[in-house]
Order: C-alpha cells, then structure tokens, then sequence
C-alpha cells in the first residue's frame, strides 16, 4: 500500500501570497532558469505535483525558491518548503555570488561587476536578502591575515593612480546626484571591474590601504546605482563587497559608514530586520572617530531605527542630539573623509533621515517640516543636488497632502518636477507615478491645480520612460 505524500503548505500558501496562478509560476520559474542557460519544460502539472507533495529536483527548487523571493521581497531558500537545495555549482556561481563577506572582495566585486555588465539577470533581478543583511554584525573591524604580497603582482601604482580615482569617483557622483542614476551607469561599473579593480590588486603597503579605501567608495557608488534603479539584491551585494573592502584596508569609520548604509537600506525597503543592530554597530564604531557632523548621520541613523522599531521616545532624543551635533559640525567648519563628503552636507542629511523618522511615526506635521528643511540644505540645482531636492519636495508633498493640504500640496509637488527634468531614475520615475494616483484623487475633489499639474507629470513620465 502506497503512503500518500503530505501536501506542501508552505509552498501553496507562498504561491498564494505572491498572487501567482499555477500558470504564472511555471512561466516564471522557466524563465529563471533560462537565466542560468538551463532550458525547463515546467509547466501547470509540475507545480499541482510539487503542491501535492511531490519534490521538485534539487536544481528546479532553487528557481521556485528565486521566483518567489522576487515576488514576495523576502529571501527564500528549499529549504523553506522541505525539500533538498543544490550545491552553489550545480546553479552557477551568480547566483549566490557577494552574498557573503570573503577574503577576497576585490575579486568579488570584479565578477558582481561583469554580471552586472552582462545585464545577468540571476542578479539584477534578485531578492533583497534578509539573511544577509545581518552577515557584517559581529564582525571584526581588523582584515584577517593574508598575504598582500602574493597579490601584489605586476604594474607599481602610486599615490597619483589612487588620487584619479578619487577624481574619477566624485566626477561619476556629480553625474548620479544630478542626473540620476541611470546615467553613466555602466561607465562606473565598467570602471570598477577593470581599472580600479586592478589598481587595488597593484597598490602595495600604505598605497594599498589608500587604494582599498578608494575601491570600497566606488564599489559603493555602484551599489547605490543599482538601489536607484530598483535592483535590491544587486545593490546589497555591492554594499557588502563595500563592507568587505573597508575592513581590508581595515579603516573601522568607514566600515561604520557602510553599516549605516545597509541599515538605511533596509528600513527604506521596509525590511527592518537587523536594521537597529545595524545602527548600533555603526554609532558604536564611528563613536570617538568621527568629528560632530559626521557623528549626527550615524545617530540620527540609530534614531530612524529606534522609531522603526516603536521606541519613539528614545527616536525623539537621539533626533534632538542628531541635530545638535549637525550644527556643532557646521560651527567647526569640518573637514569630512572624501567618502563621506560626497553625500553633501551632514545637516540636510539629518533634516532628511529626521522627515523619515517622523514620518514612520506618523508624525505628518515634523515630517513636511524636516522635508521642506533638507531640500533648503541639500541647495539650489545649480548645486548639483538635483534628484534628492526633487525627492524631498516629493515626500514633503505627500505630507501636505497627508493633511489635507492639497493646494499647497500641488504647489510642492510642481517645484519638484521642475527639478524631476532631465533625471533618469526609478526611484524619480516611481515618485512622479505615485504623485499623479494622488492627483487622480484631488481631481475628484475638485482641486483647480490637480489637472494641470497631472498633465504636466504625464508628460514628464513620457519624456523619461
């Protein structure tokens, strides 16, 4: 007498959540696995046959297991619906690659980069990873042992090579703040893979510490690209090689900074997981390292979590010192670490991670406030800030409308169109949509200004489609 299988719950109600038809997804597991050049023929049975109990193969449960990870924004592996998952080289090696913090970031990040190039969509197209957002907490600042010399091979590089890519960074940085994201995209990727790639293999002694600190900024920049395009998972994974290169040149603030990034990241992707563990390593590290404005990004980092995290309370303090420590660093004239400097000024910084905290607090009064102030201080387009004004007069827009303001609303929300032009940006493209379903709304309520201003945000969105 044959034993009748046990039917798979967890992939029933994963399927379910993710609003997939068993149709659906066997096209889009087929599809996946086209991606890594492995020709399915799954189809509807196929997955009636995995609901009912059935195994799928080792292989096939890892493109079930992407599949849904896109779909649902959280991290799922076979092992998640009981069944047995492949070796990293049965799947190729993209799939899990910077996913983990090696002794080789440099290498790592040469190869993100070239799937990144190549459009290798195992990457571009996966899942931010929960599990891997807590893979830097606890670890050491200090490199392990390892023999540079043996890396060190070929062409000498210098301080000169090193100071060019610091050029090379801010002039690709000024194009992304001002332009958005898209631009010159593949340019800096390109960059990072081969020259400063090999440079950081080059450098020696104290050159290579310098060149390290450099890769860590660029590598960052390319995370922070593919973030303003909308790809998740490929954006962590260059902010962990990031991670990975400041604690080889073992520079414990910048290794801070970086961890303030990828708490940021995740409390913007509304994954709060390890975010205020996060923060508090990070506000740890940087704690007695860095001057007063630097230190007033890290804690008010430490307050957005906190807030995320219901303690409001202790957000409203860490707040009060995170601005207080803005203007000491303002009074002081300080000089920031090239890396850091980059971002603009701590002040509107704080303004714009405060609007944030308050907004997740529902505080919608604060948050236009604090908006309306980091878009003063980030400056005027001639400024070269173009798309984070434009964003915060976006958000403090939606605080107006949150309060009824609609006129006023409208009025804000034209400003930041007007520096919406010429930015090529998911992040841009998804707040212009977001504002016209609102102006949809304020239309049925007979605000004068809603159409116009709709048309004026359509025409926008075909100009940078």
């Amino acid at each position: 007498m044959t034993t009748p299988r046990a039917r798979n719950e967890n992939l029933r109600l994963a399927i379910e959540q993710a609003g997939l038809t068993y149709t659906q997804l066997a096209t889009e597991v087929r599809r996946i696995a086209a991606e890594a050049g492995d020709p399915l023929r799954t189809n509807q049975s196929a997955v009636s046959h995995w609901v009912a109990g059935r195994p799928p193969s080792p292989t096939t449960a890892a493109y079930i297991a992407e599949v849904l990870s896109r779909r649902l924004g959280r991290h799922l592996t076979p092992d998640d619906f009981g069944w047995q998952g492949p070796a990293q080289s049965e799947i190729g090696s993209d799939a899990l690659l910077g996913l983990g913090i090696g002794p080789d970031p440099v290498d790592i990040v040469r190869r993100i980069g070239e799937a990144d190039i190549n459009r290798r969509k195992i990457l571009t197209g996966a899942a931010y990873c929960v599990a891997a957002a807590a893979l830097p907490l606890g670890l050491a600042t200090a490199a392990e042992a390892q023999d540079r010399g043996a890396r060190a091979r070929g062409r000498r590089v210098g301080a000169s090579d090193i100071a060019t890519v610091r050029s090379m960074l801010e002039a690709f940085t000024a194009i992304d703040e001002r332009q958005g994201g898209q631009h010159g995209r593949s340019a800096v990727v390109q960059y990072l893979r081969s020259d400063v790639a090999d440079i950081t293999r080059a450098a020696r002694d104290a050159d290579r510490v310098d060149a390290l600190t450099a890769a860590a900024a660029v590598t960052y920049l390319c995370g922070w690209k593919a973030y303003d395009a909308g790809e998740h998972g490929l954006s962590q994974r260059y902010y962990l090689q990031s991670f990975g290169l400041t604690r080889e040149a073992e520079n414990p603030l910048q290794s801070a900074w970086l961890l303030r990034i990828m708490a940021h990241n995740g409390l913007d992707l509304r994954q709060p997981a390890h975010t205020l563990a996060l923060a508090e390593n990070a506000l740890s590290l940087a704690t007695g390292r860095a001057g007063p404005g630097l230190l007033s990004l890290f804690v008010i980092c430490h307050a957005r979590a906190l807030g995320r995290a219901g303690r409001g309370a202790e957000a409203a303090a860490e707040i009060r010192r995170a601005q207080d420590l803005a203007m000491r660093g303002e009074a002081e004239a300080e000089e920031l670490p090239f890396w850091a400097a980059l971002s603009g000024a701590p002040r509107a910084g704080v303004a714009s991670h405060t609007a944030k905290t308050f907004r997740s607090l529902r505080d919608h009064a604060n948050a236009e406030r604090q908006y309306a102030a980091a878009a003063r201080g980030y400056g005027r387009p001639a400024d070269g800030k173009s798309r984070i004004t434009a964003l915060s007069l976006a958000w403090q827009g939606e605080e107006q409308a949150k309060q009824g303001h609609l006129e006023q609303a409208c009025g804000t929300w034209d400003k930041a169109l007007g520096l919406f032009d010429g930015v090529y940006s998911t992040r841009a493209a998804k707040q212009v949509a977001g504002i016209r379903r609102q102006l949809g709304v304020f239309e049925r309520r007979g605000v004068v200004a809603a159409a116009q201003l709709d048309e004026r945000a359509r025409t926008w969105q075909l100009a940078h489609a």
